[in-house]
């Protein structure tokens, strides 16, 4: 017979981490849009393909902090009959279209280099279109830094996404001065192929993506994070073994469910107080678990059933 104990851990963190998830996409939508714009003024002005490709996923990127909103919104809201675990899966939904987003400006990128390759066209105001691509570096990379300290900081694999994604997107954003540094030195193909380049980057870039949010939706963990739970909870007094632990990620909360053998001739108080003190000490040796379930066991049960 077990004894299952649980407990919701810190959940005025988890509005918090809510609340900062909100406010980065809010910032990054800002900051990316701007730049954007600001890029496609030259795009229609010069007719570089591989500015308006870099252009075309900045765009992809800033609305991309739109599913993530409403993500993190409703993450917040509480459990209901039917959604019995919460929200928190919205988030990880938001995640695939965030791949879906890259994929499309990928695919958008390349045809329109290859367009530019089969009809070559002459690129008019090389200046600006180098100073766009500085823009486009300064204001990704910013992006970048803001959303991956956050992601990293609330456990949010889409926000990190989104943040090594627009990392990518400066880099780009770089890849765009080169062309037309290849354009000025009189190769006027240079500008099409960094297109192409950008479109390969792109699709490198939702693969990451795409390995990651997956990860996610097939309940994937950090296997440091089951060695520390083993640690800890073998190091507990009055616990024979871990048998089983599982934790898995629910947006940006990690939730646990663990399997202990005690000793058999344990009182139920004790077995009780053994599963309280374990659950504790596993929330707090792993700051991101919301949620911890210890089931508690007495041995020879566990012997017998196996």
């Amino acid at each position: 017979m077990g004894l299952a104990h649980n407990h919701d851990h810190h959940h005025s963190q988890e509005l918090l981490d809510s609340a900062a998830g909100i406010r980065a996409v809010k910032v990054s939508l800002v900051v990316l849009g701007v730049t954007a714009v600001t890029q496609l003024a030259v795009v229609v002005a010069s007719g570089s393909v591989a500015l308006f490709a870099d252009t075309v996923h900045n765009f992809s990127d800033a609305l991309t902090a739109v599913p993530l909103w409403i993500a993190f919104a409703m993450s917040r809201r509480p459990a209901t009959q039917r959604y019995t675990y919460g929200f928190g899966r919205v988030e990880d939904l938001a995640g695939l279209f965030v791949v879906l987003a890259i994929a499309a400006s990928a695919v958008i990128a390349a045809t329109e280099a290859v367009r530019r390759l089969i009809e070559p066209a002459p690129l008019q105001h090389l200046g600006w279109v180098a100073a766009a691509g500085v823009v486009g570096f300064v204001g990704n990379e910013l992006v970048a830094v803001y959303r991956i300290r956050v992601g990293r900081r609330i456990g949010s694999a889409a926000l990190e996404a989104d943040g090594l994604h627009a990392r990518t997107d400066g880099l780009t954003s770089l890849a765009v001065v080169a062309g037309v540094i290849g354009v000025a030195l009189g190769f006027p193909l240079a500008d099409p192929i960094v297109g192409l380049l950008i479109a390969a980057a792109i699709g490198y870039v939702m693969v990451q993506a795409a390995r990651d949010v997956f990860a996610r939706l097939l309940d994937g963990v950090d296997p440091a994070f089951i060695a520390t739970a083993r640690d800890v909870l073998c190091g507990r007094p009055g616990v024979l073994a871990a048998r089983r632990i599982r934790m898995r990620w629910v947006g940006h909360r990690l939730e646990a469910d663990v399997d202990l053998d005690v000793d058999p001739t344990m009182s139920l108080n004790d077995a009780h107080r053994v599963a309280h003190d374990a659950e504790h000490a596993l929330a707090h040796a792993i700051p991101k678990l919301a949620t911890v379930v210890v089931h508690a066991y007495p041995a020879h049960d566990r012997a017998l059933s196996s």
